[in-house]
């Protein structure tokens, strides 16, 4: 829960700075001279792309969250059996070993989404998050029907 509560408090902070940046652009814009318009488009352009930005990734992380509880009801979330360190840290090769199995379960059942839902998880805890990533948005992909490549 406290990550959510993170989350919003600073997508809240970020809309804001956004406004603050799109309405300095504007009066930027409204200058009349030709470099402060120049400085104003780019600083009106910047919250758009960023906005666009926080928008796509609250939608994956709503649609992965919505997975994850579908699969808790199932019972078919991942058991944590990951070794780890001293200090806490995921043990590399437990989360190898891990990830071959899993690799595997979704070698096998290429369309099911659960297998590529646990699949992300193992890639992640591999510490490889633009494939865990990936393999999160083809498990949604999966689950809504469609098809996307990885």
């Amino acid at each position: 829960m406290g990550g959510k509560i993170t989350y919003v408090f600073l997508s809240t902070v970020l809309v804001l700075v956004f406004a603050v940046v799109g309405m300095e652009g504007v009066l930027l814009l409204l200058t009349g001279e030709p470099a402060a318009m120049g400085m104003g488009a780019v600083a009106f352009l910047l919250p758009l792309v960023g906005g666009w930005f926080l928008w796509k990734n609250t939608r994956f992380a709503r649609r992965a969250n919505r997975l994850a509880a579908e699969l808790e009801a199932e019972g078919g979330l991942p058991v944590d059996e990951l070794k780890r360190t001293a200090g806490g840290r995921i043990d590399r090769d437990s989360a190898d070993e891990v990830f071959a199995r899993r690799k595997a379960e979704t070698e096998d059942a290429p369309d099911d989404w659960r297998c590529w839902f646990r699949l992300a998880v193992a890639y992640h805890d591999a510490r490889d998050t633009p494939r865990a990533r990936k393999a999160m948005q083809r498990a949604i992909a999966l689950h809504e029907g469609r098809t996307a490549g990885v």
